[in-house]
């Protein structure tokens, strides 16, 4: 009989039990304990929902207090060295100070898990990296789930991708794949003792299968998994993401009892993989897509399975394309969506039905299933046809662009000029990214607005009370560039999406983003069109507040995109466009109301990336030309910024300098400005912000820190085109640390202004 399982649970919980335990933990409010019996009552909950759709094995492991790979290294006892942690005795403190800094210690990268807006935590490799062993919590976990009668499946990340996945420090390096030995040793330590266990099956994830890899790294995968297999349980090798059509001789070769494909988002490579498919071997299919809401077309699945069960029998098991960490937790509690678009939509808890359904049918158990089939089959048919989809003014709209209608009117030295001489900034000017701190008194005037138990004008009151606020604080510390402080927004994509039409939003949506940052991704379901200005009176309220430049703030349409659970049945460069031409009439609108500064963000390009190199070009060919279509149309005085954070755009940037953006901000802090070195070497032509400290960090650095930060901007940035600014938006953190932060860096662009006239000075004596 066919296998169902999972690749891995959301661990957030329904309501955000996780993130809103870790918060109180952070602030003082339980202790350990409190926090260990949230985590524990989740997993039990979790496991037991699985059991009761009728998975047959329960998934170990994907919990984590916040983030997979960073609990993977505490398992190692691989956490960065320079915390100086005792790797056995790890606190949950230690744990939550390597993910989110020390008054000492800056906190670990983060970056983007694939293509996707989960964040992980990048491992620091040095020559001595230290395998030797940390933390049990997994195998406390395991314990756990035993101990309630289930089937146990562990997941780790594989040695592979965790090695790949991680960097070697700047000031030392080396090859990473020295470390594979000592690693190698370290995973056969902890598969052993699974067996003694008697665990029977062990999932491995190995993402970067689904990557271009060299030959050295694909050499790896076949001594590693020679090294790991006696001492394992059954290995299920997990790939994910795209196709490993590629490497299906080197997978056909390896030792492994089981592999798993994602066949939701490359069905296109079963041909090819089970051609010499190994005798006796599991083919685990990834048929419920793990990365998007949308019910499956249960009919048409099993249609495509049936064939591959006679082959197959009972090695097939059936699976989610990828972990359900990317998807929220339960529709069953949703209170705002309308019955018809509930009838669209499956979380994860509903896929589990799914898997188990599909399951039943090949088990010829059809009957019992028959309900599920044709709700389904309904369901999928009313979404086709369903009038809410298509909007003819849109469509309209798409047929009538231009190649011009992207392009700025004068290149970028020319407006240029004409921008200096509008805005008369000093040298090293200063701003923020967009958000100021998102207090309870701003959170609980936006739901009471929600609720409407708080009307229009004591609304809109209260929330010009706190732009006043945010522009007198800025004004104050000595900015030089303002910004209204987004007081009236829930998330930079929520709240847009919730003035387009064809978006929809749920009440509980939420996925993590990263640690207890929880994102509730809006739904596009149809043709995205503006009906009205959005951010306009705002930006114009903020504006005659100061003399001062106040940014307009947007979010751009890739990472509108990105952000959202979209679409299937058109091109994803058809929703971009769309998105596109919604945010070109909004700063067309910011312009005539005199906004001179809009910032239109984009910090998910890069994620947007396909994971095969050779697929770049086509994507970010529409992703560029979506993103001028929003800003050319403005005058050259008008001058447009741009922002991105926590991605690698080292092998992007011609395309980044493509966007055309006057100024772009970025993230630099926690990498210590490594991402410069590819902006010098390449010769950015516009203006660029690298962020001087790190706001996801409670810590507050130092003048001399920022400094020290910005002196190494300044030897591979000219003074010309250098802004000063912190990495990311500001709505996390508190007012104390926000100003100490601020203060600090205004302080160092203004000792920066002050080094640079003496160097002038000095190198105009000298000539």
């Amino acid at each position: 009989m066919s296998t169902a399982h999972i690749l891995g649970f959301p661990r957030i919980g329904e309501k955000r039990e996780l993130k809103l335990a870790q918060e109180a933990f952070w602030k003082g409010q339980i202790d350990e304990a409190a926090l260990q019996q949230v985590g524990s009552d989740l997993r039990a909950r979790h496991w037991a929902w699985q059991r009761d759709a009728g998975l047959d094995r329960v998934t170990v492991g994907d919990f984590a207090w916040y983030d997979q790979v960073q609990s993977t290294l505490a398992l190692l006892g691989a956490l960065p060295a320079r915390f100086q942690f005792d790797a056995k005795r790890l606190s949950l403190s230690d744990y939550f100070a390597a993910a989110r800094g020390t008054p000492s210690q800056a906190a670990m990268e983060m970056t983007k898990w694939f293509d996707t807006n989960y964040h992980y935590l990048v491992p620091e490799w040095q020559p001595d990296s230290d395998f030797s062993g940390g933390v049990e919590w997994l195998f406390e976990e395991i314990a756990q789930a035993q101990s309630l009668g289930h089937t146990v499946k562990p997941v780790l990340i594989g040695p592979v991708s965790l090695l790949f996945l991680g960097k070697a420090q700047q000031d030392r390096p080396f090859d990473k794949l020295t470390l594979l030995p000592k690693l190698l040793h370290a995973y056969s330590n902890i598969l052993k003792r699974m067996q003694a266990l008697k665990i029977e099956w062990l999932q491995i994830d190995e993402p970067i299968l689904a990557l271009e890899l060299s030959p050295a790294w694909r050499a790896a995968f076949a001594s590693s998994y020679a090294a790991l297999s006696p001492h394992a349980p059954k290995i299920l090798l997990a790939t994910y993401f795209d196709s490993v059509a590629e490497h299906s001789a080197l997978l056909h070769s390896l030792p492994i009892a089981g592999l798993h494909l994602d066949l939701v988002r490359a069905p296109q490579q079963l041909a090819t993989m089970l051609v010499d498919w190994p005798a006796g071997r599991v083919l685990s299919a990834g048929v419920i897509d793990g990365r998007n809401i949308w019910r499956a077309d249960l009919s048409q699945i099993l249609a495509r399975l049936q064939p591959l069960q006679q082959r197959l029998g009972d090695a097939l098991w059936l699976a989610s394309s990828c972990s359900l960490l990317h998807v929220p937790v339960d529709l069953a509690i949703e209170t705002r969506l309308d019955s018809e678009m509930l009838s669209w939509l499956a979380f994860a808890k509903q896929k589990l039905a799914e898997i188990s359904a599909l399951q039943a049918a090949l088990r010829g158990e059809s009957n019992r299933v028959i309900g599920q089939f044709t709700s389904a089959q309904v369901a999928c048919h009313s979404r086709r046809t369903s009038k809410r989809i298509h909007n003819e003014v849109v469509q309209q709209a798409l047929q009538k662009i231009q190649p011009q209608d992207a392009e700025r009117a004068s290149p970028y030295v020319q407006r240029n000029q004409v921008q200096q001489a509008r805005f008369q900034l000093p040298l090293f000017p200063t701003t923020t990214i967009g958000s100021f701190p998102q207090t309870k008194a701003i959170r609980a005037a936006r739901a009471a607005h929600k609720r409407g138990t708080l009307g229009p004008l004591d609304y809109l009151e209260a929330m010009r009370k706190e732009i006043d606020h945010v522009i007198a604080t800025q004004e104050e510390i000595g900015l030089d560039v303002l910004v209204h402080g987004e007081a009236e927004r829930n998330d930079m994509v929520e709240y847009f999406g919730e003035q387009l039409w064809g978006y929809a939003f749920s009440e509980h949506g939420w996925v993590q983003s990263y640690g207890s940052r929880c994102v509730k991704p809006p739904i596009i379901y149809g043709d995205v069109y503006r009906a009205e200005a959005m951010t306009v009176e705002w930006s114009r309220y903020a504006q005659s507040r100061s003399s001062k430049p106040v940014k307009g703030m947007l979010t751009g349409p890739v990472t509108m995109l990105q952000w959202s659970f979209v679409r299937d049945d058109q091109a994803r460069s058809q929703t971009a466009l769309q998105i596109a031409l919604a945010l070109r009439d909004e700063v067309r609108e910011l312009e005539k109301a005199g906004i001179c500064m809009i910032q239109i963000d984009e910090p998910a390009l890069r994620e947007g990336l396909p994971l095969k190199q050779s697929q770049w070009p086509e994507y970010l060919s529409w992703a560029v030309h979506a993103f001028k279509l929003c800003a050319a149309k403005v005058r050259d005085e008008t001058q447009i910024h741009t922002h991105m954070c926590y991605s690698e755009f080292q092998d992007i940037l011609p395309w980044i300098a493509a966007l055309d953006a006057d100024v772009i901000t970025i993230e630099t802090s926690r990498s210590k400005m490594e991402l410069l070195d590819a902006f010098a070497q390449f010769a950015y032509p516009n203006q660029i912000g690298p962020g001087v400290y790190d706001i996801h960090s409670p810590t507050v650095p130092s003048i001399l820190q920022m400094q020290q930060l910005l002196e190494k901007a300044r030897s591979v940035i000219p003074d010309a085109q250098l802004w000063v600014n912190p990495d990311c938006g500001l709505k996390t953190r508190d007012w104390p640390e926000t100003l100490a932060a601020l203060k600090n860096m205004v302080a160092a662009a203004k000792l920066l202004r002050e080094s640079a006239v003496h160097e002038e000075a000095a190198c105009c004596a000298t000539h």
